[in-house]
């Protein structure tokens, strides 16, 4: 049996070390109106193109089953295409109006938002969601009194307050009242939670209105409270470049840069520094403050596993600023991992092209083909931003990415040598080039090549990568030990990988495959039994479990899991080996195997090797 092919978790966590700091930001912490970016300048394919967009029914029943089924499943895009119509049709349904409302906002659609929100606090003058929307509204449209006075205090819950009181600050601002603004952020003073934002949204606006001394002192405090949020560590570089002190922008840059390596924002705006070119302010208008409040605050949403307040805040926030790069890449990734594969292509084509974002999110897009089973599309995609940039190492690991999910291993690895050779000294967020590229040689039947990457991404991997490590340690030992070499080195470090990661269903597997090669079989049974409670329909843990089950003698059982490992699509190796155990039983199939292995030494050995 094989070693595991590596999850796409480790996949996911590598775009983290390298993009993914746009959700932890704060965490610590549209006419039929135009899509987000609506405007921006779009290279790949739209969303009409990407998927059928679904035609209205005719009757209120159907485009209320429709919506509610489109809802449901989180098309964000189908439901708001049915509500549309039912919004047309009845407009004095509290429910409907309300479902149509968060359907307009999560899609986007802010002409169709803000006229529910309009008729919504007709029948609800306290829905805050509603004041919100239209606060938002207001804002875009330069009318901060009359944000303020639907943001006014109204005991609306924790978050709703917070959001408000940011906000009716940004709208002070708007109308140039620079000491009502600040005050109103400073009545956040006192709550642990809200502090950061009281400092980081205070300093925005007090740089701004040209106040210039509170905001480096709240500058300051920001970002010695959170150094590795870019938001933060990006606004107060920009405003200390344009203090005079440059020194202190490149510090920071750099101190953000040893935790997220590769984070295009910061590595362009550094490389500007460093070239003695100004950087524009973080915020330069009241609509852009505004967005910061309504991104940072989509960003913890996310965190908190809350993805519908996520959307809804995002979409607000493009809604004033509809180019804002790192608010646009957070949309497409929520949308993504809420499998809308289309409408996150579309979000990260309108990226503007002269944002460091940009060339990731066509890098994005490439793998978003890939997942829609557009697979000439993607791999073409991916060829034509290398042909026009062979150094871009992204697109060639997508490329690699896309090769090994495919399972062509041997085109995976060279891909990934690839990517490898344009390095110049490795670095630790280049520990997943070096694991990836072992698994695909591994899975070549390359394994001294294998064994030698694997221990090199053991090297590099850092230690706020535990999950990381982890995998590492378990590849090679799960290998070693499935192999019948090194047999107690495999299983201390499977053992270490168990401390690290005690929950990992594979890893789990791989303990209890480690004691049953050690012919600790109770041990194996007790490890593979829980290791099949986390993975029920992993083809080689059932597999695992079989053949224990058939060491202690429950033969019954080992057979049932021997059936349920092939009926879960297992490799193709694997099903013969499968189907020979269920034939004749796991002694007389392993000793076939053994002897066909010799023969094809021998065979090998009269071939003269």
């Amino acid at each position: 049996m094989f070693a595991r092919q590596p999850p796409d978790a480790i996949s996911s966590c590598a775009r983290i070390l390298i993009r993914g700091a746009a959700t932890l930001a704060l965490a610590l912490l549209i006419s039929l109106a135009p899509r987000p970016g609506a405007g921006l300048a779009q290279e790949g394919p739209r969303l009409d193109d990407l998927r059928e967009i679904p035609s209205p029914a005719r009757s209120v029943a159907g485009n209320f089953l429709a919506a509610h089924v489109a809802g449901f499943a989180g098309d964000t895009t189908a439901s708001a295409t049915f509500y549309r119509r039912l919004f047309d049709m009845v407009t004095d349904n509290p429910a409907l109006l309300e479902n149509a409302f968060i359907a307009f906002l999560a899609d986007g659609d802010m002409t169709y938002a803000l006229r529910a929100a309009e008729q919504i606090l007709d029948i609800d003058p306290g829905n805050s969601l509603a004041q919100l929307a239209q606060a938002v509204g207001d804002i875009r449209q330069n009318r901060h009194a009359a944000a303020r006075s639907r943001l006014e205090p109204g005991g609306r819950g924790n978050t709703a307050d917070l959001t408000a009181t940011l906000l009716r600050a940004w709208a002070y601002a708007g109308s140039g009242l620079e000491e009502d603004a600040l005050l109103t952020i400073d009545r956040l003073e006192g709550e642990a939670s809200y502090e950061i934002f009281r400092l980081y949204h205070g300093a925005l606006i007090a740089s701004l209105l040209g106040e210039t001394e509170i905001a480096r002192t709240r500058f300051a405090a920001a970002l010695e409270a959170q150094p590795r949020a870019l938001s933060i560590v990006d606004a107060y570089a920009r405003f200390a470049a344009r203090d005079g002190r440059a020194e202190d922008a490149i510090a920071a840059y750099e101190g953000f840069l040893e935790t997220f390596t590769r984070h295009p924002i910061a590595r362009a705006n550094l490389a500007a520094l460093r070239a003695g070119e100004s950087l524009p302010r973080a915020v330069s208008s009241v609509n852009e403050g505004a967005s910061e409040v309504l991104y940072g605050l989509g960003s913890v949403g996310i965190s908190d596993g809350d993805d519908l307040v996520a959307l809804i805040y995002l979409r607000l926030a493009l809604h004033l600023a509809p180019a804002h790069d790192m608010a646009l890449a957070t949309l497409a990734e929520l949308l993504e991992s809420r499998a809308q594969y289309a409408a996150a292509i579309e979000t990260f084509n309108t990226i503007p092209a002269d944002s460091p974002l940009h060339a990731g999110a066509q890098v994005d897009i490439g793998m978003l083909l890939e997942r829609l089973d557009r697979k000439e599309d993607a791999v073409a995609h991916l060829e034509a931003i290398i042909a026009r940039d062979a150094q871009n190492r992204e697109a060639i690991v997508a490329l690699a990415n896309i090769q090994r999910m495919r399972r062509n291993f041997p085109e995976a690895a060279e891909m990934y040598s690839r990517a490898i050779d344009l390095i110049e000294t490795p670095e630790s967020g280049d520990w997943t080039l070096f694991f990836f590229r072992g698994a695909s040689l591994e899975r070549s039947g390359e394994w001294e090549r294998a064994e030698a990457d694997l221990k090199q991404a053991l090297e590099l991997v850092p230690e706020t990568s535990p999950l990381g490590e982890a995998q590492i340690l378990n590849y090679i030992g799960y290998s070693w030990v499935d192999m019948d070499i090194r047999l107690d080195e495999g299983y201390a470090k499977i053992q270490r990988a168990i401390e690290l990661a005690p929950n990992d269903g594979h890893i789990i597997d791989s303990l209890g495959w480690a004691y049953f090669k050690l012919g600790q079989y109770e041990d194996a049974v007790r490890e593979l039994e829980r290791a099949i409670e986390h993975l029920p329909n992993d083809p080689v843990v059932n597999d695992h479990l079989g053949d224990v089950y058939w060491r202690v003698g429950r033969k019954l059982e080992a057979r049932f899991q021997w059936e349920r490992a092939l009926a879960n699509d297992p490799e193709d190796d694997d099903r013969e080996m499968i189907e020979r155990k269920l034939e004749v039983g796991l002694d007389e199939a392993e000793a076939h195997s053994r002897k066909s292995e010799a023969g094809e030494v021998t065979g090998k050995a009269r071939e003269g090797g």
